[in-house]
């Protein structure tokens, strides 16, 4: 019997090691079941290429992607078939979940710009070129100022001004319209950019274009400050940069009345002989400004 004994133990450790394996086996099968129950996925509708806002939705455009379903917020859809038809008010890119948050209401079936307007406003289409559409820097989803420059004066003396008239607009759209000029038969692209405005804006936006010339400015997106301005002349423009300003301030100088006689100057007394004598005044120069042209005029003293 003792000498059977080494191998009655090797038996019993290589049974114990089997027993180990299998439970360790066990353990770490059991243990990734766990984690993939807790990695659960959903399928869901996403786009399959860039969707622009005001995009009528289609099967072609969506297709499903498996997500991890406890990561996934409200207003996804799982059945691409109930998108068909939604309108789009927000860009999706490719391969991005499609919520509800992003489409118009049910009762709205037709794409475009009326789609995305807001509650209460209105879309104004204005004609630009492309220095006033900012070189064409400008696109949907944008903010701009509109600035008008359009004559203030009487009929023969227009003194044009320049002046902010809109703030922070958004840029709904922005595209191209084919306009014929005259006889010629060549169309001509003409660049067309629309805001979305209040009805009081599309009043005073449809009066600048219409009066005057109107200009672009583009915003910056956080920057949502309306700023206050006066406008800008021409006397207050060549005024630019001058330590006079556009015209020099001039001095009264003081006169005594002689009866039915011409006023003349204040008489002075000499403190030596206390004779009156006639009180020498510095020369006086302004600046004058016609129109766009500006010069001088000198005044000798006394005058």
């Amino acid at each position: 019997m003792g000498k059977y004994r080494p191998f009655i133990l090797f038996g019993i450790a290589i049974i114990v090691a089997l027993i180990t394996g299998f439970l360790v086996v066990n353990y770490l099968q059991t243990k990734s079941k766990g984690k993939e129950v807790a990695l659960e996925t959903q399928h869901i509708a996403v786009a399959k290429v860039d969707l622009t806002w005001g995009t009528a939705i289609t099967p072609e455009v969506i297709t499903t992607k498996p997500f991890l379903k406890d990561s996934l917020p409200g207003g996804y859809f799982s059945d691409p078939s109930s998108l068909s038809g939604r309108v789009l008010i927000s860009n999706i890119k490719a391969n991005e979940p499609i919520f509800e948050s992003k489409l118009a209401p049910t009762t709205v079936k037709t794409g475009g710009v009326a789609a995305v307007i807001s509650q209460k406003k209105r879309a104004v289409s204005v004609r630009v070129d492309k220095v006033i559409g900012v070189s064409g820097f400008v696109h949907p989803g944008n903010r701009v100022d509109v600035l008008v420059t359009m004559p203030s004066g009487k009929e023969g003396t227009p003194n044009p001004i320049t002046k902010i008239v809109l703030e922070n607009m958004l840029v709904l759209a922005t595209g191209q319209e084919i306009q014929t000029k005259g006889k010629e038969e060549k169309a001509t692209p003409v660049e067309v950019i629309t805001l979305e405005v209040t009805p009081e804006e599309a009043e005073k936006l449809a009066l600048a274009a219409t009066e005057g010339k109107i200009q672009l400015a583009l915003r910056n997106f956080s920057d949502s400050e309306d700023v206050f301005t006066k406008g800008m002349t021409i006397p207050v423009l060549l005024g630019s940069y001058s330590t006079y300003g556009s015209v020099q301030e001039t001095k009264a100088v003081p006169v005594r009345a002689t009866g039915g006689r011409r006023p003349t100057p204040m008489a002075a007394k000499k403190p030596e002989t206390g004779k009156p004598e006639i009180e020498k005044k510095p020369g006086v120069t302004v600046e004058l400004i016609k129109g766009t042209k500006a010069s001088e005029v000198k005044f000798e003293g006394g005058e």
